[in-house]
């Protein structure tokens, strides 16, 4: 590993500690736009909003990650998916039921948990990580950081993508 790597490392932690993940996160998703971007391409494209939400984030902070780790996939899809399905399944009942939406509030709750969950999980992974990578120069898009060559380009999800990216602040590092 080389000495511009290593510099790259180290003030990345630097930045990345000084705004948690979970401070961007709730600050970026109350953005105009943000939280229906978000659940757009989750709904209609598969994507993960915790995934998309960490990867904006290391975006803002200069930096770009490969693939999840493994063990995030399956603490959304053993935990946090569930209590989404559960969640979303008891909506048309609860609003003929106060027991129901308390339960289905208590659901939601739950579901924030282990999503916040999630959220320290990829800060831990991100301040320990070393395959983050720093942007390249010229500095890409957010759409060109998040979707690979490979992938089909709806023009729903470059549209979303770039309501996303009008609303991250500028880049907070030097260049």
């Amino acid at each position: 590993m080389g000495t511009n790597s290593t510099q790259f490392g180290t003030q990345l932690r630097q930045r990345l500690t000084a705004q948690p993940l979970w401070t961007f996160a709730v600050d970026f998703y109350a953005r105009s736009g943000v939280e229906q971007a978000c659940l757009s391409l989750q709904d209609e494209h598969g994507w993960d909003v915790c995934e998309l939400l960490w990867r904006c984030w290391l975006f803002q902070h200069g930096a770009q990650a490969g693939e999840l780790a493994p063990e995030i996939h399956r603490w959304q899809a053993d935990v946090t998916q569930p209590l989404r399905r559960l969640r979303r399944k008891l909506k048309p009942e609860s609003c003929r039921s106060t027991a129901v939406y308390n339960l289905r509030e208590q659901i939601k709750q739950s579901e924030l948990a282990a999503e916040r969950e999630t959220m320290n999980r990829l800060m831990k992974i991100s301040l320990k990580d070393s395959t983050l990578t720093p942007l390249p120069e010229p500095l890409p898009s957010l759409e060109k950081v998040l979707l690979s060559d490979h992938e089909l380009k709806k023009k729903s999800q470059v549209r979303l993508i770039a309501t996303l990216e009008t609303q991250l602040d500028p880049l907070c590092y030097p260049r």
